[in-house]
């Protein structure tokens, strides 16, 4: 019971961005650019300006090449028994793959352990975010039926949470202390970026729609998800010399729904957005039921 008193605070919040969009139809598009350009990036400023940067970063960017390399092999592997298109198979792969561990994760990990996990799970998010700007994208560049010139570095370089991080790496390596007006201002953006990003996850499930869905399909995509990734972040954990807590952070932003990014990125290469929105949706809405479970075994 005490995980879903966790829980209800984050979907509180998811539900106001789904009433805001359904009842007041407020466009998604504009909130989300804002969370995206302006907000997120002064909260990865702020993440590694205030924190010193440490090994243990580099082991969560190896840890998460990992678990995307792995569980992306199986998608492969199952798209190869049941001898399916690039489409489909891409559009797996962004299903299965890659996790919302920024406008969920985040938040969840804020509530469940406190201030000192946050700063982790915005690291994770910003590397995150990272991987999917560069494999996602070719992911689902892939699974286009219409041949596009893509390049992966040039995407990379319109993240802008990317250049928030550098900037706090920058100053907190040269030791440049920023006016205390100048402080207020990057906390007071950065404390909003969190909530903005769960409202624009509400409104984007606001907008999918569950017809036509592929049930045999979703199902396996769910479980590698859900049940299957994090046992594999559980493995690789195993051997990367961190502490107890960020394995534990590790491998709970490993069991998240969907990342609603991925849908944006099937939409934009026309590859079977409709089974990746429902992906995310679905996932989302299990993850009641499968996060608890996943938190009563690594605490």
């Amino acid at each position: 019971m005490e995980f879903i008193t966790v829980l209800v605070p984050i979907f509180s919040v998811f539900a106001l961005g789904f009433i805001g969009k359904k009842l007041l139809g407020i466009e998604v598009n504009s909130v989300a650019t804002l969370a995206i350009y302006i907000l997120t990036p002064f909260l990865a400023f702020q993440t590694f300006y205030q924190n010193a940067i440490k090994l243990n970063h580099i082991y969560m960017f190896i840890y998460l090449a990992l678990l995307a390399l792995f569980t992306i092999l199986i998608c492969y592997m199952v798209g190869f028994i049941k001898g399916w298109s690039k489409k489909q198979r891409s559009s797996f792969i962004l299903s299965s793959s890659f996790m919302n561990n920024g406008n969920y994760g985040a938040p969840l990990v804020l509530l469940v352990f406190g201030e000192t996990g946050f700063q982790y799970a915005v690291i994770l998010m910003v590397l995150q975010q990272l991987i999917m700007s560069t494999v996602g994208i070719y992911v689902a560049a892939q699974g286009s039926q219409v041949e596009q010139a893509y390049s992966p570095f040039k995407e990379v370089l319109k993240v802008p949470i990317i250049y928030g991080a550098i900037a706090g790496i920058i100053f907190n390596g040269l030791g440049i202390n920023l006016a205390q007006e100048i402080t207020t201002v990057v906390n007071m953006v950065a404390d909003a970026a969190i909530p903005t990003v769960m409202i624009v996850l509400g409104m984007q499930l606001a907008t999918i729609s569950l017809r036509k869905m592929e049930l045999g399909n979703l199902s396996i995509a769910l479980v590698i998800r859900l049940a299957i990734a994090p046992l594999i972040a559980f493995v690789i954990t195993l051997f990367l010399p961190v502490d107890e807590m960020v394995k534990q952070i590790m491998i709970l932003t490993a069991a998240m729904p969907t990342a609603a990014n991925t849908t944006m990125y099937a939409v934009k290469f026309n590859a079977n957005p409709m089974f990746v929105s429902s992906a995310t949706l679905i996932s989302t809405l299990l993850s009641v039921v499968t996060l608890p479970i996943v938190l009563a075994i690594i605490m």
